[in-house]
C-alpha cells in the first residue's frame, strides 16, 4: 500500500511537470529526425533504449503492432514517437523496427510488432522501474534485442 501511494504521489509530480514542460510526450520525440533505438546492459540483461538510455517498454494489452496506450497511460508510459525513420544502433536489428500510426497522427517507433513506451519513473539510464507493473489493464516488460518481452 505504502509503495502504491509512493508511486502515485510521484506519477502525479512528474505529470504536472511534463504537462508545465509541453507534455510528456514532447520528451520522447525526436527534432526532425528518426528516432534512436540502441541496447544497453541493464539488472535485467541486455535492453531496448532510447537515444538518452531509457529503458523501453512493450505494453502487454497492445494488439497487431497497435497501441492500446493513450491519454493518462500515455502520460505515465510516453510512446517513443518519431517523425522520421527510426535509427537502429548498437545491437538493434534494423528490420525489427517499424512505425505505428497512433490516433493522434504521431508515429510511434515499433520493434518486433511492439510499440515502444518509456515509464516516467525511469529517470536515469539503466532503470527499470516499469518492468513487470500491471497498469492500465496489462503488464509492461522491458523489451530485449529479440524483439521479445523480459521476464523477470
Amino acid at each position: 500500500m505504502k509503495r502504491l501511494i509512493a508511486t502515485v504521489v510521484v506519477l502525479m509530480a512528474t505529470a504536472t511537470l511534463a504537462i508545465g514542460t509541453g507534455g510528456a510526450s514532447g520528451a520522447t520525440r525526436s527534432a526532425g529526425r528518426g528516432a534512436t533505438v540502441a541496447t544497453a546492459a541493464s539488472s535485467l540483461g541486455r535492453v531496448l533504449v532510447d537515444s538518452r538510455g531509457r529503458t523501453l517498454y512493450l505494453f502487454e494489452k497492445d494488439k497487431r503492432g497497435r497501441s492500446a496506450c493513450s491519454g493518462t497511460c500515455a502520460t505515465y508510459w510516453p510512446p517513443l514517437i518519431t517523425k522520421g525513420t527510426p535509427i537502429a544502433v548498437r545491437g538493434v536489428e534494423r528490420s525489427l523496427l517499424g512505425l505505428a500510426r497512433r490516433a493522434d497522427g504521431t508515429s510511434q517507433v515499433t520493434y518486433g510488432g511492439h510499440p515502444l513506451y518509456l515509464f516516467v519513473q525511469d529517470t536515469k539510464p539503466g532503470q527499470t522501474r516499469g518492468q513487470d507493473l500491471h497498469d492500465f489493464g496489462a503488464a509492461w516488460y522491458v523489451v530485449s534485442p529479440a524483439g521479445k518481452k523480459i521476464e523477470g
